[in-house]
């Protein structure tokens, strides 16, 4: 049979679904989901053999759960045990009781309800992942919060994959007695591969890694994905287990990185076509006949699944908004689901007819949810922000001689100085979650907007002598500033820069002293940079201390001309070409620094 005209329509699909569902801020996955939808049975009928095509993607998925083995690292379970281990657990556990529980009340038996609830339990990884990185919350409150649930949920699906395969001939006729002596099975197989790991697997990439090329590395890593997945399925465990088994055996060597990077676009490439396989697969005449039914199980899910994370949310203590963020981005059904019911199907726990009722669920909610973002970012959040903003904290203390306003990673800083030279300060920050994020380490810091009058006189800034301006945002920052050199002008500002903009806004307020964020480290690290290339120590610091020099000077001539572009353009290119000759001349009045740095360009290439 003739292939190529069902790959150029899936190809094609794929190429106009993804990219315009990633620009809506859909995501990926529910790109390939449409795709499938739009060229299979239930859309324009391109493709029809669903079934093939599910079966053979099934391979993107053990790729996927080899590459989740490898991001199991001992220590990095150990981080994060608490979110894992702890919020995880909950949320699976108490998620699945409730679906159950409303998967029973629908009308399906014990076991079918169980395996729907726990399926209906599980997010999307690749969908709340990419989500989160996209909008740069992967490292907030909730963005770790949902980490550690979903590697928890990616660890808990891989053993109620292996169990569904008991009941390979129907829930009736299951093999529930052979438990005992497959999980003894499973044992030996794991030391199996332990052994094989460490004294087969490690010796054989480093082999490869000395001799071989990139190709054949990527090879051996397909090769041992799929040989581990046979061995698995020899032994009547699944092709996923063993993938998965073998990932956690290579997860604390050092070709990790190396595997992943390999792995990764064969891993997202068949997890596109599972994606597409399962939008085909969607049965859309459901919806057209039982709407209130479809929908109401979609609303159920969602609310309850969003209870219970908004609830562990509030229990755990997270800050501010996490709870309710968390609680919208991991509320939808996730690729797994599918898995697991296509399994169930597989092993006649379900009926065609429920398969097809909960991947319409499960899609549905992953479409729903890029709304219900939205809808937190745009409405509730704004609300809060205008109609329940916290009260600033009542300052009782006297004046002191330093205050600090912004405690963030630069103002934290200062502030260890100052204290471990016992020299009292007062610190501000406007932002309620970094307030209660450096409590928690010990750290006394008032939540107040420094740029407010009042704030300003609660801290008692008139007995001050130094005013630390440490605040991130330049906007907040130079209002600052203004309010403090109107009112205290007795008082000095030493204040943080962002850059040099920010510095001549200051300048412009009258603050003598700001010092730009990230210059000096950037100095320190082209000195080792030069040091690492040969140039001698004293040569490289004296070159630094020119270059610092210069440019300060030019930061304080660009002063006057840089609300102009034009001329702030043109300054910045004669002050290159004139730092350019100042070396040059150096270099031939000092030969000796010239033969040291090319030197070190011999040694080092």
């Amino acid at each position: 049979m003739n292939f190529l005209p069902q790959i150029l329509v899936f190809l094609i699909a794929t190429c106009i679904a993804v990219p315009l569902s990633r620009k809506s801020g859909f995501g990926s996955v529910l790109g390939y989901l449409v795709a499938g939808v739009v060229i299979g049975p239930w859309g324009l009928g391109f493709i029809t053999r669903v079934e093939a095509i599910l079966s053979y993607s099934q391979i993107g998925v053990v790729m996927l759960l080899f590459i989740i083995g490898l991001e199991l690292q001992p220590s990095r379970l150990w981080a994060l045990r608490r979110t894992v281990f702890g919020m995880g657990a909950v949320q699976v556990l108490a998620g699945t009781v409730l679906l159950t529980l409303a998967a029973r009340a629908i009308g399906l038996q014990l076991l079918p309800a169980l395996v729907a609830g726990f399926g209906l339990s599980l997010s999307s990884t690749a969908f709340v992942l990419q989500m989160l990185a996209e909008k740069k919350q992967l490292m907030e409150h909730h963005g770790r919060a949902a980490f550690g649930i979903l590697l928890f949920q990616d660890i808990a699906a891989v053993p109620v994959l292996a169990l569904l395969r008991l009941f390979h001939t129907g829930p009736e006729t299951h093999h529930l007695h052979l438990l005992p002596s497959i999980l003894l099975i499973a044992a030996v197989i794991f030391l199996v591969f332990v052994t094989g790991g460490r004294y087969v697997l490690r010796p054989l990439f480093r082999f490869i890694m000395r001799f071989g090329s990139p190709e054949v590395f990527t090879i051996t890593a397909l090769l041992i994905v799929f040989a581990s997945g046979a061995i698995a399925v020899s032994v009547g465990l699944s092709m996923g287990m063993g993938a998965f088994i073998a990932g956690m055996l290579l997860a604390d060597s050092s070709f990790r990185h190396e595997l992943e990077a390999d792995l990764e676009p064969f891993k997202g490439l068949l997890l596109g076509l599972f994606f597409v396989a399962v939008g085909m697969s969607v049965n859309l005449g459901l919806l057209g006949n039982k709407p209130l039914l479809i929908l109401g199980a979609v609303c159920g899910m969602l609310i309850l699944k969003g209870a219970v994370l908004y609830a562990m949310g509030k229990a755990y203590k997270l800050p501010g908004s996490a709870p309710r963020n968390l609680a919208i981005d991991l509320a939808m059904g996730g690729e797994f689901a599918f898995v697991i019911f296509n399994t169930a199907a597989q092993s006649r726990i379900f009926s065609h007819s429920v398969v097809d009722f909960l991947n319409l669920t499960v899609s549905l909610s992953m479409a729903a949810t890029p709304l219900l973002v939205l809808f937190n970012e745009k409405v509730i959040q704004r609300f809060q922000e205008r109609h329940a903003v916290p009260a600033f904290d009542r300052i009782d203390e006297p004046g002191n001689p330093v205050v600090i306003a912004g405690f963030g990673r630069f103002g934290q800083v200062i502030g260890r100085v100052l204290s471990v030279n016992k020299i009292p300060f007062t610190a501000l920050d406007a932002n309620i979650e970094d307030v209660d994020v450096v409590r928690r380490y010990g750290n006394k810091v008032y939540y107040g907007d420094a740029s407010r009058l009042d704030m300003l006189r609660a801290a008692h800034v008139e007995h001050a002598k130094v005013f630390v301006l440490a605040i991130d945002d330049v906007e907040a920052s130079v209002r600052t500033a203004e309010m403090v050199r109107r009112h205290f002008p007795q008082v000095e500002i030493y204040a943080r820069a962002r850059n040099r903009h920010h510095s001549h806004l200051l300048k412009d307020l009258g603050v003598k002293t700001s010092v730009r964020e990230t210059f000096f480290s950037s100095l320190k690290l082209t000195e080792e940079v030069l040091e690492a290339l040969g140039q001698p120590a004293h040569e490289t610091r004296l070159m630094l201390d020119k270059f610092q020099r210069y440019d300060d000077e030019l930061l304080n001539r660009q002063h006057a001309v840089f609300r102009d572009e034009t001329k702030l353009i043109q300054t910045t290119k004669e002050a290159s070409e004139e730092l350019r000759r100042l070396f040059e001349e150096d270099k031939k009045s000092n030969p000796s620094v010239e033969k040291s740095a090319t030197a070190g360009h011999a040694q080092s290439f």
